[in-house]
């Protein structure tokens, strides 16, 4: 890593409370993804719509929840075993440009646009 790169225990960090904060808000909105009750006698068809369409939305807000913790946990993963900074296809170093705009990067720009290098 070049010397503009992060400090790696600071940035682990900042990664680990990312993963904290985002098992939080999945915890917090369990309830939001759970099936909504088709029984007409306790809610009306519209408010059925409505409930199913924010079900949904929850339910695909948890998905990218859960991709953005899988890829802060490789990204700390990546710190511990001395491999960050490093592009997981070609093994060459990633811009510190590139990990400041996003630390969980695993790939540099070259093999994330599938350039030839």
């Amino acid at each position: 890593m070049t010397d503009a790169s992060p400090d790696l225990a600071t940035l682990r960090a900042a990664l680990v409370d990312r993963l904290e904060t985002l098992r939080a808000a999945s915890e917090t909105t369990a309830d939001n993804r759970r099936p909504v009750e088709l029984d007409q006698t306790s809610v009306g068809r519209l408010s059925r719509m409505d409930a199913m369409q924010g079900q949904a939305l929850a339910v695909a807000t948890e998905r990218r929840r859960h991709e953005e913790v899988r890829r802060v946990e490789a990204a700390i993963k990546r710190i511990d075993e001395g491999e960050f900074g490093f592009c997981i296809s070609c093994g060459e170093e990633i811009a510190a440009k590139r990990l400041s705009a996003d630390p969980t990067v695993a790939t540099c720009i070259s093999c994330a646009s599938g350039a030839d290098g």
